[in-house]
């Protein structure tokens, strides 16, 4: 049986596709920082915000993949499920998963960002509040597919 698509929950899938659109675009901006060779004056706000620190540093990368990767990859799988899938009965609970493992991977970004390098990327700030938003959301979904259920 597929998902009661209410008018609310239509709106809160458009909302998480626009969400996931605009991840996909910050995502893309920090991957293609972080292949840049030179400095850039793009967020270079000074000493505690400099996203060529965080983009091009150690921790940018996972087992080789850049983190801006892996976040398109991310994005781009909420979107799917957001716009393709949203019928499917386990789309809110598998959005509420998806988003929770990138708001668990942002927010270990954001702990590195804020104790380790001591530097913030205004790109990673925007990705933290994108996903953050997504998994709101998609609480919302999976709440309402629960009790539907």
């Amino acid at each position: 049986m597929p998902f009661a698509m209410t008018s609310r929950a239509k709106t809160v899938f458009v909302l998480i596709a626009v969400c996931a659109a605009a991840g996909i675009a910050v995502s893309s901006i920090s991957l293609y920082h972080h292949y840049g060779s030179s400095k850039t004056s793009y967020c270079d706000l000074g000493e505690n915000f400099n996203c060529d620190i965080v983009n091009r540093s150690t921790y940018s990368t996972v087992l080789g993949v850049p983190d801006a990767l892996i976040g398109i990859v991310g994005y781009a799988s909420l979107l799917g499920l957001a716009t393709r899938c949203r019928t499917r009965p386990a789309t809110p609970i598998l959005l509420l998963l998806a988003s929770l493992a990138g708001l668990s991977f942002a927010l270990y970004l954001t702990y590195i960002e804020a104790f380790v390098l001591s530097t913030w990327c205004i790109l990673c700030l925007s990705s933290l509040a994108m996903i953050l938003l997504i998994t709101a959301l998609s609480s919302y979904l999976a709440a309402g597919s629960i009790l539907q259920g």
